[in-house]
C-alpha cells in the first residue's frame, strides 16, 4: 500500500477495518487484527499522522477537504491578486507549467470551474483580502 492518506480514507469509506503499510511490523498487523475483531478500526500511525495533517472535516459534515499546501496558497494568492501565470512563475522562481499545475489541482480538488471562482475561493478562505 502507498503512503497516500487519500487511499486510506477511500478504503475506510469502502468498509475496510484496517489500513497498514507493507513496511508495517508483524506486531502492528497483529494489533490491527485484534482491533478489527473488536469491531474497531485501525489505521497505521504513519498514515494517521498524515491524515490529521492534510485533512480537515467541515463542521457542516461535508466530506474532508485537503488543506492547501504553502505553495498552493502562494499561487492562489498571486493569481487572485491579478498576476498572470507568467508573472506568478517569475515571482516564485518556478516554471510556468508548475504554476499551471498548482492552479489546476486547487481548482479540481475544490470543484472550481473558472478563474473567477478561484478568486472567490481565495477571498472566502482569507488567502487574499479585498
Amino acid at each position: 500500500m502507498s503512503k497516500n492518506p487519500d487511499e486510506a480514507v477511500a478504503g475506510m469509506r469502502a468498509g475496510a477495518s484496517a489500513y497498514l503499510l507493507k513496511i508495517s511490523a508483524v506486531s502492528e498487523l497483529f494489533h490491527a487484527v485484534q482491533e478489527a475483531l473488536k469491531g474497531k478500526r485501525y489505521v497505521t500511525p504513519h498514515i494517521a499522522r498524515e491524515m490529521q495533517r492534510t485533512l480537515i472535516q467541515d463542521p457542516k459534515g461535508k466530506p474532508p477537504q485537503k488543506v492547501l499546501t504553502e505553495r498552493q496558497r502562494q499561487v492562489v494568492r498571486l493569481l487572485a491578486e491579478g498576476k498572470s501565470l507568467e508573472e506568478t512563475a517569475d515571482r516564485l522562481k518556478v516554471h510556468l507549467r508548475t504554476i499551471a499545475y498548482h492552479k489546476y489541482r486547487v481548482m479540481r480538488e475544490r470543484g472550481l470551474k473558472s478563474s473567477a471562482e478561484l478568486f472567490q475561493f481565495a477571498i472566502k478562505n482569507k488567502i487574499v483580502e479585498v
